[in-house]
């Protein structure tokens, strides 16, 4: 077999040896901005004549950064005005924990805050 011959190509105004990468480094990113503040969201507990009193507190002790005191502030306050604020977050929480209280079998709606 015979042994097969490798030529380089150079086209016009191109440097005839190896190429040579230039690496330049990123910009720094702009901190004359503040971040953005997401837009609160209310978590509202809703009052049922189905779930005990004890399995509300305790969702709301599993699912929440409540305490004990709070807790049982919020579900008193569901059962007597058939609605009580839990909590102000952002959007995607206020969407997560409805989901997380909807699995347990509690009532809970968001809306925006307008405070």
């Amino acid at each position: 077999m015979a042994a097969e011959q490798q030529t380089a190509t150079t086209l016009p105004g191109e440097p005839s040896g190896p190429a040579t990468a230039v690496l330049t480094p990123p910009k720094p990113a702009r901190t004359d901005r503040k971040p953005q503040q997401l837009p609160p969201y209310k978590v509202l507990l809703h009052n049922d004549d189905v779930n005990t009193f004890e399995h509300v507190i305790l969702s709301i002790l599993k699912l929440t950064p409540l305490n004990a005191e709070d807790a049982i502030e919020k579900t008193l306050e569901a059962d007597r005005t058939g609605i009580a604020l839990l909590l102000v977050t952002h959007k995607e929480r206020a969407e997560l924990y409805q989901e997380q209280f909807q699995s347990v079998k509690l009532t809970v709606t968001i809306e925006p805050d307008a405070a």
